[in-house]
């Protein structure tokens, strides 16, 4: 993905986002700039790719490679508001979380059981050009008391990858009908929502953070 940057001042990020720009900086251990990037054109790569993928900034036609650190999200519109970009520099290994993609259908679901998805993606460290838009694991195989761990993503990762998470953090498990069951009626008591998702369930976005003006 490449999208064209232009050069803003300090207090401009009202009349940017008014014009349809999206205010942003670029820095590195070397440099920190201000720019502003087409709203729209970002928007839709990082509903695409996340923060896992690389992009190229184009400003005064130089090109600079760069990763998404931090978005800052409008709550109300779900739209950005403000992005933080990271330059990288050739050779350098950067620390990322690539999400993680479940196929199938296990068959401890289709048995009754329901899954419960504890963790959507996984932190590594690697060459930036070696970075995965996602990993899939196929959980099809799956029966009712199984899980996998982060243990089990090494074998679909890039093999110069290396896993910055606990190997025994479980990632997704089938659940028992009657454990499914009493989670939700515990949870109900306490108020809150669990990540249990049942067969033909989806997931909620996650909740953006605050726009900071500069």
């Amino acid at each position: 993905m490449i999208l064209q940057a232009e050069k803003r001042t300090p207090g401009s990020s009202a009349a940017l986002r008014r014009a349809g720009r999206l205010p942003a900086v670029v820095y590195n251990r070397e440099t920190n700039e201000l720019l502003s990037v087409d709203a729209r054109a970002f928007d839709k790569a990082f509903r695409a790719q996340g923060t896992s993928s690389l992009i190229t900034l184009e400003l005064d036609g130089k090109p600079t490679s760069v990763l998404v650190k931090q978005v800052q999200m409008d709550k109300r519109r779900r739209e950005p508001m403000h992005v933080d970009f990271y330059a990288i520099t050739e050779g350098q290994v950067v620390d990322v979380h690539v999400p993680i993609e479940l196929v199938g259908t296990p068959a401890g679901v289709r048995e009754g059981g329901q899954l419960d998805v504890q963790r959507r993606e996984v932190h590594i460290s690697i060459l930036p050009r070696l970075i995965p838009n996602h990993v899939e694991l196929d959980i099809s195989g799956l029966a009712i008391g199984d899980s996998l761990h982060v243990s089990d993503v090494l074998s679909v990762l890039p093999t110069e990858a290396r896993i910055l998470d606990e190997e025994g953090l479980t990632i997704v498990a089938v659940v028992p009908p009657r454990v499914a069951e009493e989670e939700l009626e515990a949870a109900e008591e306490e108020g809150v929502e669990p990540e249990v998702v049942g067969r033909g369930g989806e997931e909620d976005e996650g909740e953006g953070e605050e726009p900071a003006e500069d």
